[in-house]
């Protein structure tokens, strides 16, 4: 898909995600363009907000802390097709791995990948104007990632550009963004666990996703 217009005018923008995405939004109602929570959602909102001030812009959030693949499938209905976005933009993918290493109920890459493609699939069969934004999972060399994740991550990386290809969607590359990002600074200074962004990281994934959207 071309990037150009990917926002239009009256356009809806819905975050989908995980932790990273859901950073302590709101439970209440999450109205629109509120509740966002405190990372790159909001700065991405507030960014496109302050500079397209006539185009009624409308930004939701719906990331789940915790949230693998399946999970995100589980709420296909209530959390994206019944909101109707113009735009989906999802990031999804560490808890897959790190709930594996931790407790072993992670999703492995094959099923990944299909329970993925058919989540897209669905939201294009209901929403068949729908414009995609595929996040690339990403971790970082500190806190609890260890050497263990990096080879299944790598995986999780190809599925999601490949289905990005697949489906026209815009690719956001936020490993290859922290992989330059860590020789300005050590890893912990972009996310202390390895995993969760500070306010530094998300500005950098808010940059990169703006400059991979085409605003």
């Amino acid at each position: 898909m071309s990037k150009a217009g990917l926002i239009r005018t009256s356009s809806t923008v819905l975050f989908q995600g995980d932790s990273i995405t859901d950073c302590g939004r709101s439970r209440d109602g999450n109205p629109v363009n509120g509740g966002l929570g405190g990372g790159y959602a909001t700065f991405i909102a507030a960014a496109l907000l302050a500079a397209r001030p006539a185009d009624e812009l409308k930004f939701l959030n719906r990331g789940i802390s915790g949230n693998r693949v399946v999970d995100l499938a589980a709420r296909i209905k209530s959390d994206t097709i019944n909101l109707k976005p113009d735009v989906l933009s999802i990031l999804i993918g560490v808890n897959d791995t790190w709930h594996e290493f931790g407790g072993q109920n992670g999703v492995a890459v094959p099923k990944f990948e299909r329970v993925y493609r058919e989540f897209l699939a669905e939201v294009r069969e209901f929403l068949p104007k729908i414009r995609f934004v595929l996040c690339e999972p990403f971790v970082l060399n500190c806190g609890v990632v260890t050497k263990d994740w990096v080879a299944e991550m790598d995986q999780r990386r190809t599925v999601t550009k490949k289905l990005a290809k697949e489906f026209g969607a815009v690719f956001v590359p936020f490993q290859s963004m922290f992989d330059a990002a860590v020789k300005e600074a050590p890893p912990a200074y972009w996310a202390g666990d390895g995993v969760h962004p500070t306010i530094a990281g998300h500005q950098r994934m808010t940059q990169a996703w703006l400059k991979a959207v085409g605003e």
